[in-house]
């Protein structure tokens, strides 16, 4: 992605920032939410409390702090402001959703929901925090849209552990998979335009959230395990990789995922009916997918829900899709400073990630109109 001018673009950050702004009851944090935003775009090697303080001109990171910690703003409809930001820059009937999460490397076992866990981001147990996000890509861009931090029940089980580090009574254990149904349902019911969903094997295998989408009549291609149990056509049963080891050669095909900084990314591709055909829902289709790699031929499994007249080469462009979630996670810590807090409560979590994700949005916004060719906007 091109780099953004700042300073050119600077009036579509004072839009979205008016958006935001009635989500705060004083001006003096109003203003802080402006510099701590600008702060995020400004390039800086670092994005703590410190250096951010000390780019909107502070002697000390107290007033930072404050915003995120205490500050009187609704951090929950920020939340939702992104979410509409986003949709009306890049929203699109096609549009797909995206679940993941992330990994945010700590020490120490004060900051909320910090423990020794599995880190995407590591590719190792690592003691860290985890947020489950939810992703919105068009062909227009790709961003964040909500956000949830994961507490393990070391932690839900610890109410004063809970206490010491800001968490809600009201806050008990939620699974990954039961909070990305939550982040779902939030997009869905706001209306957020979507053709699709599509997430990795760790929600993927659910057949509870698989389920749900399909009660909702949501479109979707989630990856799974290759040992998952199948429902046949005949009203059998098999595992996914002996439906796919029993197709011919003939099935396969050599299909694009989309592209990426280093070209378009080939696998072969086939599909395979599952279900019996007259549970399926009136002009809906289910089918198990396999990606094969083209140099090891490894094989990756997806269970798919859609339109019957939906095409192999649409399947594989939507399990491609997921690269644009870790192109967001990328980005949005090397350019927007997601993962660069120095915070440990729960409330200022949200708070900082909610911000990163509004400074986030608005990259990918200005770049989206500078690659259109429209000119950044009069400053008010």
């Amino acid at each position: 992605m091109t780099d953004v001018d700042v300073e050119r673009w600077s009036a579509e950050l004072d839009r979205l920032h008016g958006r935001i702004g009635v989500r705060f009851r004083r001006v003096q944090p109003r203003r802080r939410a402006r510099q701590y935003l600008c702060g995020l775009v400004s390039g800086l090697g670092r994005k703590n409390g410190w250096t951010l303080a000390e780019q909107a001109g502070d002697v000390s990171p107290d007033g930072m702090q404050r915003l995120l910690r205490w500050a009187d703003w609704d951090v929950d409809a920020v939340r939702d402001d992104v979410r509409d930001y986003v949709v009306e820059h890049l929203g699109d009937p096609g549009g797909v959703l995206i679940v993941d999460d992330t990994g945010f490397l700590k020490k120490g076992i004060r900051s909320a929901g910090v423990a020794r866990q599995y880190s995407g981001t590591a590719g190792r147990v690592e003691n860290c925090q985890v947020g489950v996000f939810l992703a919105y890509r068009s062909a227009r861009g790709h961003a964040l849209i909500d956000r949830q931090l994961y507490l393990p029940a070391s932690w839900t089980d610890d109410r004063d552990r809970c206490r010491a580090a800001g968490v809600p009574d009201s806050t008990g254990f939620a699974t990954k998979v039961e909070m990305a149904r939550t982040m779902l349902a939030r997009a869905l019911d706001a209306g957020v335009p979507v053709g699709w969903v599509t997430m990795d094997e760790a929600y993927g295998q659910s057949k509870s959230l698989r389920v749900w989408l399909e009660e909702r009549d949501v479109p979707h291609v989630v990856a799974t395990r290759r040992n998952d149990d199948m429902v046949t056509t005949s009203m059998g049963r098999a595992r996914a990789d002996q439906l796919i080891a029993a197709l011919p050669g003939q099935a396969w095909c050599r299909l694009s995922a989309g592209a990426d900084a280093h070209g378009p990314r080939e696998y072969w591709w086939a599909r395979v009916p599952i279900r019996v055909p007259v549970w399926w829902r009136p002009g809906r289709g289910h089918w198990l997918l396999a990606r094969r790699s083209i140099t090891t031929g490894e094989i990756a499994y997806y269970v798919c829900y859609g339109s019957r007249r939906t095409r192999l080469v649409d399947l594989a462009r939507v399990a491609g899709a997921r690269w644009a979630d870790e192109e967001c996670f990328q980005q949005a810590k090397n350019e927007a400073g997601l993962d660069e807090y120095q915070v440990r409560d729960w409330r200022a979590w949200y708070a900082h990630i909610t911000l990163a994700m509004a400074a986030y949005a608005w990259l990918v916004v200005a770049r989206s109109l500078a690659v259109k060719g429209e000119p950044p906007p009069a400053t008010a």
